[in-house]
């Protein structure tokens, strides 16, 4: 390995790292999630599940992490059902 490519890795995990994912029992749970997301000016995108984390329907949403307490507070107000909400993992 090359360092450039090293580099690139390396560059690519800190990218994941500034990442988090919600969890879903429910699709319906998700869909309604990044309405709410949205709504409240919180960028935010469904994605399938990653491999290390699991969840009942397969799609999470992924947040900026810095915007964690926003994200919780969002989702709660709106009493919308999570399983979780955890860092993004690394690849």
């Amino acid at each position: 390995m090359t360092h450039g490519t090293a580099k690139a890795i390396e560059k690519e995990k800190q990218k994941l790292e500034k990442y988090g994912v919600v969890l879903f029992h429910s699709q319906s749970s998700a869909f309604r999630a990044e309405k709410i997301l949205l709504k409240a000016g919180i960028e935010c995108r469904l994605i399938p599940i990653p491999r290390s984390l699991s969840s009942d329907c397969g799609v999470a949403a992924r947040f900026e992490w810095t915007r964690v307490a926003d994200v919780e507070r969002a989702l709660n107000s709106a009493d919308v059902e999570i399983q979780g909400i955890h860092p993004m993992p690394s690849r």
